[in-house]
């Protein structure tokens, strides 16, 4: 039983970097679905018909 010790440490060093590599591919995904986004129309029709301009006398 005395090889188990640093067979263990590895194992975990091996999943904490699988889990990193995971978060990296996850936030590079996103990254790139928000950069490929076309602008919502809506909220540019929104702002050029405000109903605070049309209030003024």
């Amino acid at each position: 039983m005395a090889g188990r010790g640093p067979q263990t440490f590895q194992k975990r060093q091996k999943e904490q970097q699988r889990k990193e590599k995971q978060e990296e591919k996850r936030a590079k995904r996103l990254q790139k679905k928000l950069e490929d986004r076309p602008p919502e129309p809506e909220l540019e029709l929104l702002s050029e018909n405000s109903p605070a301009d049309s209030t003024t006398e």
